[in-house]
């Protein structure tokens, strides 16, 4: 029989629970991508034991050989009590919603029902890079509308890019990325609403990307798109995948504002093969059951945070960074290091500390990494040292 692990405590900092030697055991991207001397503060997988009640729910599904294909609308009657006392969403409609694979080919759904082939999709760089890699192997255009100096929605720039994507009667999309990766950024209900107005005004539709709605830090208030004004017609993609650290077992919701209801009743029946019935099952747990140990990892991320912001300050003065209200990535410009466009080549070659490159995000990119703060304090410190001696040797 199988049985759950039982030192894993939900009232415990789950960023400490693991030590190095176990992650390097483990098989996934992010440990295994570069040799065992580089340190991996990159892609978006946290350094966390699974939640307990998500192992019960994947042994208990093992043991009685519960692994067919999903049915039902479990995970959004889930998501839906999680929403309503997290976000205070009182009008999420189950009935308006359908389980996709995961959030990006959700995306790739979604854009299908509002846009058509070769039609442009809008999006505000920098940006996470899957947006730009699945835009175009759909063959759709990118039509950038940078954010502004402070990593917020520049609405001028996003109106001039929603009029240079309608040129020859297109029918551009909007992917909106809410909270925003890389910078963190929570977009506040007047900032949604004004993207509501603006898109309505032009005739492009919304998608919003919001799988990491349920991380903020102390003092931030997610806004799902969904319950803004004038946001009816939108689509929104969520899941509890980076949340609970869920991303190899796929499932993700699709929503649909009241106007929309019609858009998602055409999504092919297939898409629906695509999630995993386990995945199912463990998001469920997550959102129904997870709400403890989630809030000790958003106590623990606030603590990464504060401690990223003393190292950088201490010892790495030059680069810029202001920690960020969501996620648990932090956008760092190392700009003043004069380490060119690409300073993550420089920090993984002479400090062996693995980050994402910001030129990869689009346009504002340049002179950036993005480091995931989803770790122990130890491994950021590590890190941090590591980046000094880097630029200073």
């Amino acid at each position: 029989m199988v049985t759950v692990p039982r030192d894993i405590n939900a009232d415990a900092n789950p960023l400490r629970q693991l030590s190095l030697e176990q992650l390097r055991r483990r098989t996934s991207m992010k440990w295994r991508t570069y040799p065992d001397d580089v340190l991996p503060l990159w892609v978006a997988e946290m350094d966390v034991p699974l939640a307990e009640p998500i192992a019960r729910a994947i042994v208990a599904a093992v043991e009685l050989g519960d692994t067919g294909y999903p049915v039902g609308t479990a995970y959004a009657e889930a998501l839906a009590e999680f929403a309503r006392a997290r976000w205070g969403w009182d009008g999420f409609a189950v009935e308006r919603t359908a389980i996709v694979p995961d959030v990006m080919l959700g995306v790739v759904e979604m854009l299908k029902l509002v846009s058509g082939p070769g039609d442009p999709v809008v999006v505000n760089c920098p940006v996470y890079p899957p947006f730009y890699q699945f835009i175009e192997s759909m063959g759709r255009p990118v039509v950038e509308a940078p954010l502004d100096p402070g990593g917020r929605i520049d609405f001028a720039e996003l109106d001039a890019a929603f009029v240079r994507a309608l040129a020859g009667g297109s029918r551009p999309a909007y992917l909106l990325c809410s909270p925003h990766n890389p910078t963190g950024t929570v977009h506040t209900a007047a900032e949604l609403a004004e993207v509501a107005r603006l898109a309505r005004a032009r005739g492009v539709r919304v998608v919003a990307d919001e799988i990491h709605a349920p991380i903020v830090a102390e003092g931030a208030t997610f806004v799902p798109y969904l319950t803004v004004p004038g946001a009816e017609s939108g689509l929104s993609l969520m899941s509890a995948s980076k949340a609970w650290n869920l991303a190899g077992l796929k499932a993700a919701l699709a929503i649909a504002g009241p106007a929309a209801a019609g858009d998602l009743a055409r999504m092919p029946e297939v898409v629906s093969h695509g999630p995993s019935h386990v995945g199912i099952i463990a998001h469920t747990a997550a959102l129904r059951d997870g709400g403890d140990w989630l809030d000790a990892l958003l106590a623990a991320l606030d603590d990464n945070r504060r401690l990223l912001a003393k190292l950088l300050g201490e010892h790495l003065p030059a680069v810029r960074y202001e920690p960020a209200e969501a996620t648990y990535l932090a956008w760092l410009d190392c700009g003043a290091l004069d380490l060119g466009d690409d300073p993550a080549a420089v920090f993984l070659r002479r400090g062996r500390v693995a980050l994402n490159s910001g030129p990869d995000f689009g346009t504002g990119g340049a002179g950036f990494v993005r480091m995931n703060l989803a770790t122990s304090p130890e491994l950021i410190t590590e890190a941090v040292h590591r980046m000094t001696a880097a630029v200073t040797r």
